[in-house]
């Protein structure tokens, strides 16, 4: 699989959020093949919260590219409180081995115009 990618997101409350992912493999350093994956994210105030957001998450085509696809409606985006958070991105795979590939912080900021 690949290396843990960290990458800082931030996202404005009450806008549509969308981030792409190009993922490689360490072994081959080419593009990690996300064929048979699936792809699951979610961001929480800390690691351990048990409340959190989940990211539509997506492997866009062809899978063997390796890209990764993320995206909150702005109704989403409204309801989280303005902040820091954290977040990962998990690749599963058909035997339910899971593989986080990119993490990282959120910073989550108000808007002004309603």
């Amino acid at each position: 699989m690949s290396a843990v990618y960290v990458n800082n997101l931030v996202i404005n409350a009450g806008s549509d959020f969308s981030q792409s992912f190009s993922l490689q493999s360490s072994d081959t350093e080419s593009a990690l093949d996300l064929t048979n994956y699936t792809v699951e994210s979610q961001l929480r105030k800390w690691s351990g919260s048990s409340n959190s957001v989940s990211f539509a998450a997506t492997i866009t085509n062809p899978p063997t590219l390796g890209r990764v696809f993320l995206n909150l409606t702005s109704e989403q985006t409204l309801s989280i409180k303005p902040g820091r958070y954290v977040y990962d991105i998990l690749v599963v795979d058909n035997y339910d081995v899971k593989t986080r590939v990119v993490e990282g912080m959120v910073l989550v900021r108000e808007g002004v115009t309603r």
